[in-house]
């Protein structure tokens, strides 16, 4: 008479499926993750720097650097002028770093003299 169940073999076929399944599945999940973090945080320095553009005085202000605190005292922002090609016209550069500037957003725009 055969009795039933499942060989040894057999379970540790089944357990090595599993295994790499989970694993496939847990991998999956941090990159996506990762890029939910990483996309929130371009969004933020991305309306900071919107924000910092629309200021009235922005273009004209004698600071070129800074940060965003109180609310993101992490994110800095620096602006570059430069002249252009163009007579009476400038270029500004705004980049907007986070991660102690490992990461970053520039913004260029154009204003007369």
């Amino acid at each position: 008479m055969r009795e039933r169940g499942f060989t040894l073999l057999e379970v540790l076929v089944a357990l090595a499926i599993l295994a790499g399944a989970i694993t496939t599945i847990v991998v999956t999940f941090n990159h996506h993750l990762s890029l939910v973090v990483r996309n929130r945080e371009e969004t933020t320095a991305l309306l900071l720097a919107r924000a910092k553009l629309a200021e009235p005085d922005f273009l004209t202000a004698s600071t070129t650097d800074g940060t965003f605190a109180p609310d993101f005292p992490d994110i800095t922002w620096k602006r570059l002028t430069t002249p252009t090609d163009y007579p009476g016209l400038q270029r500004f550069i705004l980049t907007v770093s986070w991660q102690h500037g490992h990461r970053t957003l520039t913004l260029v725009t154009y204003d007369k003299k």
